[in-house]
């Protein structure tokens, strides 16, 4: 075996490594992706339930804190 064949092996041995080192990268980015997603709506659902909560209280406090949650969660989303 050459040194040209050696080379040519170690740089098909580099490729493969970063093939599988994009492919976990990829992997973990997609599962922090549906994570947030995840945790906006849950968010969201929580923001809906704490205004119906305040609804039954008074009306303006209710239009308010779902203005409240809307904004925030607006904001987590855009981050």
């Amino acid at each position: 075996m050459g040194i040209k064949d050696q080379f040519q092996d170690k740089a098909g041995e580099l490729q493969d490594q970063a093939k599988k080192a994009m492919g976990s990268a990829k992997d973990k980015a997609g599962e922090r992706g549906s994570q947030g997603r995840d945790d906006m709506q849950e968010r969201g659902q929580q923001g809906q339930e704490e205004a119906s909560e305040r609804s039954s209280q008074a009306p303006d406090e209710a239009q308010r804190a779902a203005q409240e949650q809307q904004d925030k969660f607006n904001q987590d989303y855009d981050a």
